[in-house]
């Protein structure tokens, strides 16, 4: 045998007997990326087509409730600066976040495809759409003003103008069965429009969101902004629709019976509640969820005497 080839025979059986590094999946909380405070992971098995369990993927952490208000804490503190951001401003560091899923295009690839039971085609339209979708909500953070608001036709001699303003720390339930697509539907809009989020990922598949995670971290957005908690959806969403300092909740992800419970919750703060719909998330958006988590601010200004030749101060 020669030097050359006894070479290429030892490479092949060091490549072998190489144990595979496995990612350690964690929370993303204030820029950070902390375990569970409890110290509690469950597992997150592939979804498949045929009947029975699906292959082991990962252990993702389960989080508790004081994850949940750690979480609310750091979106509150983002919320100043992330707000008063110029809109240009956000639309640039959303379109970064989709520069990013771009590069690692693959990865999300098998994640989708693993979490949903797709095939890889089908799973690479999902990132597609995806990325996609992040161009576009970057895309409407500068004119979203223009949309919904402008001057008031009012009787008198004042000036009557009314423009948006973000409504503060939004709680979003991303969608249990579009781990991916419908999790950047619905949390895009929500921080397009100067909003911080705590997203609760999609019970049985969290993965892609924890990973997008290691997205937002790498993509300008700054700490605090978007906040990620893997876990059960039911025991992460109650604190999070009673907790006094969370100004509004998206209820996508949960189902009827949890959703009835989490509007009652919600009442004693006065929430804006989103309530669950059936949405085609491959369908181009509207405004609906931009406009959903908007407060409107109408501001009054004399203008002086109104007579026959015009206004005069």
């Amino acid at each position: 045998m020669s030097e050359k080839s006894d070479k290429h025979e030892k490479s092949v059986k060091s490549e072998q007997s190489r144990l595979a590094v496995f990612k350690t999946y964690k929370l993303y909380v204030g820029g950070k990326f902390p375990r569970s405070e409890s110290g509690r992971v469950y597992e997150v098995t592939a979804k498949t087509s045929a009947a029975g369990e699906g292959k082991w993927l990962a252990n993702a952490p389960q989080s508790s409730r004081k994850d949940a208000r750690d979480a609310v804490v750091a979106a509150r503190k983002a919320f100043g600066s992330w707000s008063g951001a110029t809109a240009y401003n956000r639309g640039q560091v959303l379109y970064r976040v989709a520069e990013m899923l771009e590069g690692r295009r693959d990865q999300f690839v098998r994640e989708v495809a693993d979490a949903e039971g797709l095939s890889k085609s089908k799973a690479a339209a999902v990132v597609d759409a995806t990325i996609d979708r992040w161009v576009w909500y970057a895309g409407w953070t500068d004119k979203i003003a223009q949309v919904i608001g402008g001057a008031n036709p009012v009787a008198g001699p004042y000036f009557n103008l009314s423009s948006p303003e973000p409504t503060g720390v939004v709680a979003v339930l991303a969608p249990q069965e579009s781990s991916f697509l419908g999790l950047v539907s619905v949390l895009a809009p929500v921080i397009a429009t100067g909003n911080t989020a705590v997203v609760v990922t999609s019970e049985k598949a969290p993965l892609p969101a924890l990973s997008l995670g290691e997205v937002l971290a790498t993509s300008d957005v700054p700490g605090g902004v978007v906040n990620v908690l893997s876990g059960r959806t039911a025991e992460i969403a109650a604190p999070l629709a009673a907790h006094q300092d969370v100004n509004a909740i998206d209820l996508a992800g949960a189902d009827e019976v949890l959703a009835k419970e989490l509007e009652i919750a919600a009442a004693d703060n006065l929430k804006r509640v989103l309530r669950p719909q059936p949405v085609d998330y491959f369908e181009t958006p509207g405004i609906d969820r931009l406009t959903a988590f908007l407060e409107t601010k109408t501001v009054w200004h004399p203008t002086g005497s109104l007579g026959a030749s015009g206004s005069s101060y």
